[in-house]
């Protein structure tokens, strides 16, 4: 088992998928028996459907590197740089004689705390769904009609 308890196969499969995008195909690739297309399919869904396997291509494909597109580091520096509020942003106004004002500010706090918020969820730091699991005792006496002693009379 490699670092994310892969098989080394499904490491294939995932590497694959990766360089593709093509479920089937990578499955064929990395060398899984396959009796029929429709078969290869299913059975690559499922790969893909399994958390380890979804965790590594996730992980994985946030390491590829695309100038164009920021990376994990990169967005993270930059939330921190807000979260401090080192972060400077120009704002443009007019004088009463129409000409262009133009002025440098650090961004507002509600910025900064958004900024804080983002981090926070990325890092777990709190989580949103309240804990239920609450232990209780239940006692139930139930009465069907009347039990009190009916006199005779």
């Amino acid at each position: 088992m490699g670092e994310y308890g892969l098989t080394p196969r499904q490491k294939k499969f995932a590497d694959f998928y990766l360089q593709t995008g093509n479920a089937s195909e990578s499955y064929r690739m990395a060398g899984f028996k396959v009796n029929t297309s429709g078969s290869a399919e299913v059975s690559a869904c499922k790969l893909l459907r399994k958390d380890k396997i979804k965790k590594y291509i996730a992980e994985v494909s946030i390491q590829i590197d695309n100038p164009r597109i920021a990376g994990r580091d990169e967005v993270l520096e930059k939330l921190t740089e807000h979260a401090r509020g080192e972060t400077i942003e120009e704002v443009v106004g007019f004088s009463m004689d129409g000409d262009t004002l133009r002025a440098d500010k650090r961004i507002s706090i509600k910025d900064q705390i958004k900024a804080l918020e983002l981090i926070g969820k990325r890092y777990l730091l709190w989580n949103d769904k309240a804990d239920l699991n609450v232990g209780l005792d239940v006692n139930l006496n139930v009465r069907y009609g009347d039990e009190s002693p009916k006199e005779e009379g």
